[in-house]
């Protein structure tokens, strides 16, 4: 007899799950099909479980390709559970090439071709559609966007499109995901947009997806001029759509921990903030390059203004800006100086010019101190004038923290909006305006 053991969380079952049970049933005579917990997800990174335990084990037991249902709910269990049912052949989808390479000291290892174009639910009522993502661009954010995505429940990468056929199908031969060159077959089967675009064209791709009706999640920054941002947020709520700005930071649990503790009071009422995020980028790339929309703020200044507008608010008196600009006249290092009716901020942030890049909360009863990456934050203390007198606080902050917008993107569109306090479209529409405000002021300098 040749035993067979696959692993998953099986949420939201569907024609995927099906498939890869039904193939790695067909690979012996005899198959283990192990659950995961609700604890076990949340500490291996998978965000947005909607299904229980049970509800997810009578779907897999509804198929009848397991001859045996287990419970996985810890790290190294995979290989006590080998020996323990003495297993012949280990298999996962080919999501997971690789990962459990380890294991082929003890058993054939072998990885399943993924399912694409999943969609529906399959044995019972659904709970939430499964959403289809359609990413527009394929640079760096977006191999970074699929890879987080899988960490979430509820979601599907399906296409993707550029206008450059041959940039579209290497990225899509990739990630295997259907490619697509021509915008309209592209919005045909899909139902929300991910832009990850050069920024110049966000607010262009943004138009777009809302008047095909599709649901928008767009990097930052979402737009670079004030005007946009509130065309784009008016036409989402004309046609009862979504639009999300993705500023990771701004849906991270370490974050949220952070601004609660900045509210709460412990530190007084907040006078100064000092925000910085700087890193050493190589020439050669699209930031230290385009002439138009290169250089650090535009790239790194949605994080610094984050936490300053989240504090402060938005109703800021004066902004100021000063630039360290390369031999190309674009800036490789930039200070910008918020003047507030309560207090004063300065929101730094390069791309040439290395510092400790640290997010510091003043108080009149203490501080808030945050090392690098704060923008990750898992990490901070609360200082007091006794220099003893330390709290400290830490919070999880899993793989790349896209998930966690990712996430929050599937519960705004369960909620219709009701669930968009993290990043508001009053804060969305202030960053758009500081933008413009640079843009207009670094061309009018050079």
């Amino acid at each position: 007899m040749v035993k067979v053991i696959t692993y998953g969380t099986y949420d939201l079952f569907h024609e995927g799950h099906y498939r890869l049970l039904q193939r790695a049933k067909a690979l012996g005579d005899y198959l283990i099909v192990g659950v995961t917990t609700e604890n076990f997800d949340k500490a291996r990174g998978k965000l947005g479980v909607i299904d229980s335990l049970m509800t997810r084990i009578e779907n897999v037991k509804k198929t009848g390709f397991a001859d045996e249902i287990i419970i996985e709910e810890s790290v190294g269990q995979k290989f006590s559970d080998i020996k323990k049912y003495n297993i012949d052949i280990f298999t996962v989808g080919s999501d997971w090439v690789g990962k459990f390479d380890y294991l082929k000291d003890y058993c054939k290892v072998v990885y399943l071709e993924r399912t694409k174009n999943i969609s529906s639910t399959m044995l019972r009522e659904k709970k939430r559609h499964i959403q289809s993502i359609g990413i527009i661009g394929t640079g760096r954010i977006a191999n970074r966007f699929i890879k987080e995505a899988r960490s979430v429940s509820g979601v599907n990468t399906q296409s993707v499109y550029n206008p450059h056929p041959e940039s579209v199908k290497r990225f899509a031969e990739q990630w295997d995901i259907d490619p697509y060159s021509d915008l309209e077959n592209f919005y045909k089967d899909i139902d929300v947009v991910y832009i990850a675009s050069p920024h110049e064209t966000h607010y262009q791709y943004i138009k777009s997806s809302l008047e095909h009706d599709k649901h928008v999640l767009c990097e930052k920054p979402m737009t670079l001029k004030r005007s946009e941002a509130e065309e784009v947020f008016e036409l989402a709520k004309e046609k009862n759509l979504i639009l999300m700005e993705g500023i990771k930071t701004a849906y991270c649990p370490g974050f949220h921990k952070l601004l609660g503790v900045a509210h709460s009071g412990k530190i007084g009422n907040v006078r100064y903030i000092e925000s910085c995020f700087t890193k050493l980028e190589d020439p050669n790339k699209r930031e230290l390059v385009d002439q138009k929309f290169g250089g650090s703020f535009l790239e790194l200044g949605s994080y610094v203004m984050l936490p300053i507008l989240k504090i402060f608010g938005e109703s800021y008196t004066d902004l100021k800006f000063d630039s360290v600009k390369s031999e190309n006249g674009l800036d490789i290092f930039t200070r910008a100086s918020f003047k507030f009716p309560t207090g004063l901020a300065t929101a730094t942030c390069g791309l040439g010019v290395k510092s400790e890049g640290r997010l510091l909360i003043a108080g009149t009863k203490g501080y808030i101190l945050v090392s690098a990456p704060w923008w990750k934050t898992t990490y901070f203390e609360v200082h007091y004038e006794d220099p003893n007198e330390v709290e400290k606080y830490s919070e999880t902050f899993l793989g790349d923290g896209l998930r966690y917008e990712i996430n929050d993107f599937l519960m705004q569109l369960t909620e219709r909006g009701r669930n968009d306090f993290k990043l508001t479209r009053s804060e969305s529409i202030s960053i758009a305006g500081a933008m413009e405000q640079f843009i207009n002021e670094f061309r009018g300098n050079n």
